[in-house]
């Protein structure tokens, strides 16, 4: 029954928590929220979401509303199964550490396989997207609490950039110890790949 590998699946009941919508208009609120930069969104998966929800007794259709000659519009609402899983969900997400499998920690696990100069060059690539990306974020930051934007309403932004900062400041240490050959363990991982003979 309880099936939680999907984060918009609880974006979705924490925005009918606060009342009654139909899709596109979840969609949109999430837009404008800019929910989309921490979790993914795309129409195709929203109303598989919706159907998987209605179908737990999660949510319920409330109406169906049609303006004009714009096509029918299906009103959903949370049901109090939804609200229950809504709350013991995100409580968990919240209270608890979990394993995050990150592409880049699977990457950094196999970094040996490659020549440590190869390493060095694509770290240094890494590292000049990274500080882009940082400045995008903050200046994105700064600007909403300028619109008034409450802190609470973007504290994930403010975690995602807290995170980002660290791993740049972990990122300029370690390509600043290959530049110098401080790196404990580089010879061995060069003489591993001259014994070798093979560029990958």
């Amino acid at each position: 029954m309880r099936s939680r590998s999907n984060p918009l699946a609880l974006a979705v009941l924490a925005l009918l928590f606060e009342g009654p919508m139909h899709p596109y208009e979840l969609a949109t609120t999430m837009r404008e929220r800019h929910k989309e930069e921490s979790i993914k969104l795309n129409y195709g998966t929203l109303y598989s979401v919706m159907q998987s929800l209605d179908k737990r007794g999660l949510v319920r259709v409330k109406e169906v509303v049609r303006e004009g000659r714009r096509p029918e519009r299906t009103i959903y609402e949370i049901t109090e199964a939804g609200r229950v899983e809504m709350i013991d969900w995100l409580s968990s997400l919240i209270a608890t550490p979990a394993q995050e499998f990150t592409d880049f920690e699977a990457g950094l696990s196999l970094i040996g396989v490659l020549e440590p100069e190869i390493v060095l060059r694509l770290l240094e690539e890494r590292l000049m997207r990274l500080t882009q990306q940082v400045q995008g974020q903050e200046a994105m930051y700064e600007s909403a609490l300028k619109d008034g934007l409450a802190r609470l309403l973007l504290i994930e932004m403010e975690y995602v950039i807290t995170l980002r900062r660290a791993e740049l400041a972990w990122l300029r240490e370690l390509v600043g110890q290959l530049r110098d050959g401080t790196l404990e363990g580089l010879e061995l991982w060069r003489e591993w790949h001259r014994e070798s003979g093979e560029t990958p």
